[in-house]
């Protein structure tokens, strides 16, 4: 069983990608409504470095196969400015927001199973 986790968030990426949720057509956004409901808010100023966030560039290594991967997280229409980025709309984006270095995430993939990862490395925007 994988241990809780601590979901934070700061303020400013809580507000834009609710505002995202309520203006997107989109039926992927469950996930993310549950996380960001499920998340602990504060004042951007208090969020730790190394939680990830919206435009951080994330390490995490996937549990299951061991393979390493680098994105920078990003809103939609973001994708073509930010080479190796995932969407916050994407399952993974949506499972990474929030996570600290060292935290392990399991997240659904589109066929019903699903992934554990890990993240090994934060970069601020």
């Amino acid at each position: 069983m994988l241990p809780l986790r601590s979901v934070l968030i700061g303020q400013r990426d809580r507000d834009r990608i609710y505002a995202l949720l309520c203006n997107a057509n989109t039926k992927d956004g469950g996930y993310l409504f549950d996380e960001i409901d499920a998340a602990t808010v504060v004042p951007d100023h208090m969020l730790p470095a190394d939680v990830v966030t919206m435009h951080s560039t994330v390490s995490f290594v996937d549990l299951d196969t061991t393979g390493v991967s680098t994105v920078t997280l990003v809103y939609p229409h973001e994708l073509a400015q930010f080479p190796n980025s995932v969407s916050i709309l994407a399952p993974v984006g949506a499972a990474l927001i929030g996570l600290q270095v060292g935290e392990v995430i399991e997240w659904p993939l589109p066929n019903g199973r699903s992934r554990k990862l890990q993240v090994v490395a934060v970069e601020a925007p």
